[in-house]
């Protein structure tokens, strides 16, 4: 079983809203539609409000005034226009989307994913990079432009690849980082550098991070990983077993080769890493084994390698 692939998209992967690209560059078109629109608020922390459902739970835009406020983020067109903006705390319901957005619809965790991705970016890009001018969002959110050149600083997404090493038959690769709690592991990661290719970074991110040489990197699928604004790429590579693991850069604490059944058994028993509220870094409950939540990619790549045929 040297390759496989995933059975489905990840779940921040699966939205198809409309996200109406044209319309932002029609300032009359979006005021003309703020009036019947609703708005997805977003507090410090990252939480979001929740519906009585368990869904996303919108205002209406009016509730912020008669026309969009100057850091709102047009989304989209669903039943009504779509509006995100960032708030110093919610009212009501809230939940951590690294623990809730799992019971989301595909849309409404890809309207999540969005608006996560893009307020983040607002929140570190208020400058401009050339001399330090104050700039304006334009474009409906999706640009912040310089008052006197004009010029448009576009939102940032850092790629990563994500990759699930495996030896081609029923082992695979799992590494902690040394602040986890005991059980806790995950595929490997990290940011893809300047000049580099995703299959050099795939290649380079391995060795450093556990000493071994992986060939044939493969890409299974991406997703959006709004942390603050990452797209994580995910590979499956192949590696040896044998091979002695080395903690080379230090970012991981300790890896081991896991067989199939044991994998299996923690994704059929629900172990997961995030607590009930939500927060990470908890004791672990005794389990060898606790894998990534159902909303990471790192989830949908262990998921399609332990259930691959074999």
């Amino acid at each position: 079983m040297a390759h496989f692939t995933l059975a489905r998209p990840p779940m921040l992967a699966q939205a198809r809203f409309d996200r109406a690209d044209e319309i932002r560059d029609d300032p009359d078109r979006m005021q003309s539609g703020w009036p019947t629109a609703r708005v997805l608020q977003i507090d410090q922390a990252g939480r979001y409000p929740v519906a009585d459902d368990g869904g996303l739970r919108w205002i209406e835009a009016t509730d912020l005034g008669d026309r969009p406020p100057m850091d709102a983020v047009f989304l989209g067109v669903g039943s009504s226009d779509l509006w995100t903006v960032r708030v110093s705390e919610l009212d009501g319901r809230a939940d951590d989307p690294r623990r809730g957005a799992h019971g989301l619809t595909a849309d409404d965790a890809g309207l999540l994913a969005t608006a996560l991705g893009i307020l983040n970016w607002h929140a570190t890009a208020a400058f401009s990079p050339v001399d330090g001018t104050p700039t304006r969002p334009a474009r409906g959110g999706w640009v912040r432009r310089h008052p006197d050149t004009g010029v448009d600083e576009f939102p940032r997404t850092d790629p990563a690849i994500i990759t699930v090493v495996h030896d081609g038959a029923d082992r695979v690769l799992l590494g902690r980082q040394s602040v986890w709690p005991d059980g806790w592991y995950s595929t490997l990661a990290g940011f893809v550098e300047p000049g580099e290719s995703l299959e050099q970074c795939v290649l380079r991110e391995v060795y450093e991070e556990v000493g071994i040489t992986v060939a044939e990197p493969r890409y299974l699928g991406s997703q959006p990983w709004p942390f603050p604004r990452s797209l994580m790429l995910g590979f499956s590579a192949l590696g040896d077993p044998a091979t002695p693991l080395q903690f080379l850069d230090g970012e991981i604490g300790d890896a081991a080769w896991f067989e199939r059944a044991e994998v299996i058994e923690a994704l059929e028993n629900g172990s997961e890493w995030v607590r009930g509220d939500g927060a990470v870094g908890t004791s672990s409950d005794g389990r060898r084994l606790r894998l990534p939540g159902s909303i990471s990619i790192a989830r949908s790549l262990i998921t399609a390698w332990a259930y691959a045929e074999h």
